[in-house]
């Protein structure tokens, strides 16, 4: 059988494995030109990857919900998932595994001052050891004793060549590419290669979102996504300042991307997200190697979330969580301090996550399917922590504070702190759990917030077929 045939058969019985297993025929991707594509997926859906065969990849990172957590009653609480052995858990919810795969090796942009780049919340699969961060990161959950669970590298080389897609990984990586005993390193490297080339594929990055389509409309028409705003009074149906008007004659102003396949609403919120609230600074609007805007910059942030109080690794025993219940999560910062650091270089990054993608921000299985925002999971709805941004930039702004009055002009919502009962405003969410370094947020009108929500709702992929 030459290696071609091989290849196909060996990727047909993995397909044929899915569907015996219940996965959905979605998953199964057509054969790439290689088959590393189709190894990656064989090895993110094998739950025998895992201390006691009963968690994968997909465990925490599902294809329905945009490749983050799938479970509707873990998102509702603590948002953090159980590893494969029971009562271990992690600190954080899992970050969407779609379009990561253009984060860089974690670097220090000393012209903008900030980090960019790594993988996992707080940036510690820095991709500095394979020169790729995805593939780092996708070798850490394999070990990780709070996760998979696996003993060591070693344990994992041994059940990938037992597993039913063994000979495609060696039809991909060469005769002889699985062993164990003297290139164990070698072998772990090709996994975490191979699961990140998958994580790279089509399948997990379509661009096949509403947004897509109206991006591909709006380039024909010659218009150009990355400048909407909102535009001058006096035109299409706004509010003044506390809308998003559109009127005048600016070319950019979002009554001009009419007809391109989002609705009004929908191209409010967009103007909004791009111009008032200034979403676009950090989930950029600017085309990634595909031709489509990625909405995240790689960098890192600190909004201010509160603490999740549900969040199970507080109670985890002192050898995973030595602070207990008094743990402050410092994300970057703390990876820089952990690794060495000085102080100078860690202190102004305390607090700070890696900003997340906003693609597939509503994908859900169902209308009334939780998913969980914010690196912890505190926020339980798209509504919530959209209004969480206009808050927090009405508080930081002082359009609440002691009883003053802040005009429609600013986008505030012109109510005084003694209108809401003295300091009502102030306790709609708890103080954050790293006040430090918090970025300043931009004051967008209340009004607006149905609008960004609308838009958001635009990124989940599956709108149409490419």
């Amino acid at each position: 059988m030459n290696k071609k045939a091989k290849r196909f058969v060996v990727t047909t019985l993995i397909a044929l494995l899915f569907l015996a297993a219940g996965v959905s025929s979605t998953r199964v991707i057509a054969q790439d030109e290689d088959g590393l594509v189709a190894l990656g997926q064989a090895i993110f859906y094998d739950e025998n990857l895992s201390a006691n065969g009963t968690q994968s990849c997909a465990t925490c990172h599902g294809l329905e919900v945009g490749f983050t957590g799938p479970d509707v009653q873990v998102n509702a609480g603590g948002a953090v998932y159980e590893g494969a052995i029971p009562n271990r858990f992690g600190n954080r919810k899992p970050p969407s595994s779609a379009y990561a795969g253009e984060s860089p090796v974690l670097y220090f942009d000393e012209q903008a001052d900030v980090w960019f780049g790594g993988m996992f919340w707080d940036g510690r699969a820095t991709g500095a050891q394979l020169s790729d961060a995805l593939a780092e990161q996708a070798q850490g959950p394999f070990l990780n004793p709070l996760e998979q669970a696996l003993a060591n590298a070693h344990v994992l080389c041994v059940k990938v060549k037992q597993a039913d897609y063994a000979d495609l990984f060696e039809e991909v990586w060469g005769e002889d590419a699985l062993n164990c005993a003297q290139d164990v390193n070698g072998v772990y490297e090709k996994i975490g290669r191979s699961v990140a080339a998958y994580e790279r594929s089509s399948e997990v990055n379509p661009f096949t979102s509403k947004f897509d389509l109206f991006w591909d409309n709006a380039t024909a028409a010659g218009k150009d996504v990355t400048q909407i705003r909102c535009g001058a009074g006096g035109g299409g149906g706004g509010m003044g300042r506390m809308g998003c008007p559109g009127g005048g004659t600016d070319p950019n102003r979002w009554t001009a991307f009419r007809d391109l396949g989002l609705s009004d609403a929908e191209l409010q919120g967009l103007a909004v997200f791009n111009d008032q609230a200034d979403c676009s600074s950090c989930h950029t609007l600017q085309p990634g190697t595909a031709g489509y805007p990625l909405f995240t910059d790689f960098g890192y942030d600190n909004i201010g979330v509160p603490k999740n109080p549900d969040n199970p690794f507080y109670s985890m025993p002192a050898a995973w969580n030595p602070d207990g219940e008094n743990w402050v999560d410092y994300g970057l910062g703390g990876y820089l301090m952990s690794a060495g650091y000085p102080a100078e270089v860690y202190q102004p990054e305390m607090g700070k996550v890696k900003v997340p993608s906003l693609r597939n921000v509503d994908l859900r299985p169902s209308e009334g399917f939780m998913k969980a925002y914010g690196h912890n999971g505190y926020f339980k709805s798209l509504e919530e922590i959209v209004f969480f941004y206009h808050w927090r930039a009405m508080m930081d702004s002082g359009c609440m504070g002691g009883g003053g009055m802040c005009g429609a002009g600013m986008g505030c919502s012109g109510m005084g702190g003694d209108a809401m009962g003295g300091n009502g405003m102030d306790a709609m969410f708890p103080p954050p759990e790293v006040d430090q370094n918090r970025a300043v947020l931009s004051m967008f009108p209340m009004p607006q917030i149905d609008n960004v929500v609308a838009f958001l709702k635009t990124l989940s992929d599956g709108y149409f077929v490419r």
